[in-house]
């Protein structure tokens, strides 16, 4: 099956490069995770996450964690968490629908990528759960195509600190200021519902605006 689609295939011949992309097709651009790949994705505590949804609406989502955010099983499978989020789903609900996702493994300090394109499902059951603490569910992915990408253009960017909002070993993670908010409190979750006075009472929108302008989720 070619790698390219007919559209990609009108470009690639209007710049006179399907020579060089069937090349790099052919050498880099493979069916499963190899070792390298795997100690590259494995060693990231982040990446970028895009879905698609049945209108064909593409979303891209920042997910973070800890090292091993994503874990190779095998060389045709991969998982990842899904943390508590702000309940949109929109990532999730794209899997269920559409199940196609692109994957994007960036060192920003080196710099190196990796791009991945898999097949997905959520799993609420996965027996591989309990390598992710506070995970509300698992997507477990069938890897369709990976390959090292050029990093020439990465901005090399220096790492501060990590997330405080890293869940810990039992799961836990602090109480966010967006779920704060008072227009919020009687739409949160009902694990959420009445923290906010526990965690320093109600803010508006404009004191949320706030605490991101100053670094503070």
């Amino acid at each position: 099956m070619d790698f390219y689609t007919d559209s990609q295939r009108q470009v690639q011949d209007q710049f006179d490069s399907r020579p060089l992309a069937d090349r790099l097709g052919e050498t880099i651009v493979t069916e499963e995770v190899n070792e390298l790949h795997q100690g590259f994705i494995e060693s990231r505590d982040f990446f970028f996450l895009s879905t698609v949804n049945g209108r064909s609406e593409p979303t891209v989502s920042y997910k973070g964690g800890g090292p091993g955010l994503v874990t190779v099983i095998d060389p045709k499978t991969i998982i990842f968490p899904s943390y508590d989020g702000n309940g949109m789903f929109l990532s999730m609900g794209n899997i269920v629908e559409t199940a196609k996702i692109g994957l994007l493994f960036i060192d920003f300090e080196t710099p190196n990528r990796i791009r991945m394109q898999a097949t997905a499902q959520l799993v609420d059951d996965d027996p591989e759960m309990d390598r992710y603490p506070g995970a509300m569910q698992l997507v477990r992915a069938t890897v369709d195509s990976v390959f090292f990408n050029c990093g020439r253009l990465i901005h090399k960017h220096q790492r501060v600190e990590p997330s405080p909002y890293v869940p810990d070993a039992d799961g836990s993670t602090p109480y966010p200021s967006w779920k704060r908010i008072d227009f919020l409190q009687d739409v949160l979750r009902p694990d959420d519902q009445g923290r906010t006075e526990n965690e320093g009472g109600s803010i508006t929108i404009e004191d949320y605006a706030e605490k991101l302008a100053s670094g503070e989720s």
